[in-house]
Formats: C-alpha cells, sequence, structure tokens
C-alpha cells in the first residue's frame, strides 16, 4: 500500500523549501497540484520532473476515488497547494479523509503556512488563538462576526486584497474600531510588509494606499 504526502511549499521565498520536501515530490510517483502551472515553475525550480494531475475543489471530489485507488495500488502520491499547506483554505481534507477512511498512511510535513509568521510577528498575544481562514463572503457572514465580537482569543483570517477594506470595516463594525489588529502581506517576498494599529487606524492607512497581494489579518480578542 503506498503513502500520502501532504507537503507544504513556500508562501513567498522558494527558499523556504525544505530538503525533505523535495525529496519526496522527486521520488513520488504522482503530485497532485492544485494548479499544474504554479507547481510546474517550483518543479522546475528544483529540478522535479515527477508527472503531475490537476487536483483542486471543483474536481476533488470526482478525483479522489481514483487517488485513493492509487494508493492502495502501492503508488506513493504527493499533494502540494499553490502556497502554504493544502488543506488549511486549500484543498486536502477530503483526500485525506478518505485516506483515513481507507487505512492508507498520511504524511503531512511541517513547513510553510501564512497564517504562522503573521500571527507570531503581530505583537498580539499568540499563546492563544482560533483561525477562521476566509469569512462567508455571503451567507451567514454577519452572523460569523456576530458570534466572533466576543471571542477573547486571537483570531486570524485570511483575505484578498479587493475585500480587505471592506473587511476591516465590518470587523470595527461589530468590534469597535478601537480593537487592535495587524495586517500582514506578501509574507516572506520582496514586499513583506505588516501595518499594526486600531482597526480604524487600518482603514485610514488602506483608504489610502491600496491593498496588494494576499492578506492574513490578526485581531486581539474582546478585552484583549
Amino acid at each position: 500500500m503506498g503513502k500520502l504526502y501532504i507537503i507544504p511549499t513556500p508562501v513567498g521565498n522558494l527558499e523556504d523549501m525544505t530538503f525533505r520536501a523535495v525529496r519526496l515530490l522527486k521520488d513520488a510517483v504522482l503530485i497532485l497540484a492544485e494548479d499544474t502551472r504554479t507547481t510546474g515553475i517550483l518543479l522546475k525550480h528544483f529540478d522535479i520532473q515527477n508527472k503531475m494531475q490537476s487536483y483542486h475543489k471543483f474536481n476533488e471530489h470526482k478525483a479522489v476515488s481514483h487517488i485513493v485507488d492509487r494508493l492502495n495500488a502501492g503508488e506513493d502520491i504527493a499533494l502540494v497547494s499553490d502556497a502554504g499547506t493544502p488543506g488549511i483554505s486549500d484543498p486536502g481534507f477530503l483526500v485525506v479523509r478518505e485516506c483515513v477512511k481507507a487505512g492508507i498512511d498520511v504524511e503531512c510535513l511541517p513547513g510553510a503556512t501564512a497564517f504562522v509568521p503573521a500571527l507570531v510577528s503581530s505583537g498580539i498575544p499568540c499563546d492563544r488563538f482560533c483561525f477562521e481562514g476566509f469569512l462567508p463572503q455571503k451567507k451567514g457572514r454577519i452572523t460569523r462576526l456576530k458570534i466572533l465580537a466576543e471571542e477573547t482569543r486571537t483570531i486570524v483570517f485570511y483575505e484578498s486584497p479587493h475585500r480587505v477594506l471592506k473587511t476591516l470595516t465590518q470587523l470595527a463594525e461589530y468590534m469597535g474600531e478601537d480593537r487592535y489588529a495587524a495586517t500582514c502581506r506578501e509574507i516572506s517576498k520582496v514586499y513583506e510588509e505588516t501595518c499594526r494599529g486600531t482597526l480604524a487606524e487600518l482603514i485610514s492607512h488602506f483608504s489610502v494606499n491600496e491593498p496588494r497581494g494576499e492578506f492574513v489579518i490578526v485581531l486581539s480578542g474582546k478585552n484583549g
């Protein structure tokens, strides 16, 4: 029986790739990639020539049974996302769950994920926190914000640049514009930037400075 390897890939700087991750990608019979074009750049950089197969949120339900069959046949398969650790706001959970059900070994390597460096560098307590990922875009969004307004732990969100200002404004509306927060963008890239301050200050900043790059928002908990 083969093994499924969950392999984190850099969220920015390619030097964040581990030696073990490179070795396992070279050894795998097949690499499941969220976007084969994006992963192709990574593989070329590390001279990895293994076969890739597209695996993303639009085809994972159809693909998973075939993947399990190949693992049962003895093939080692690696799963990567475009950046970071698969399963964290990216495809991965479904195939892991089905492998566990089928008794197939699953091994997840430690490695890059965007929210950890953002959380640690925020200056906001990180001993206890909750990870929310992306807020619902429509249905359930306001309900979720109302619930999180009472959360006493530090809260971590992911957000795209064109929704950052809207999200910060809604956080201020439901949690108070004096709530302290930090935004971190372009983690481990050339233009990495962390902004810290109250929600009101961050709203003012991004009203003048256009948000660019993928964001992590770290928000202090209630009374934190």
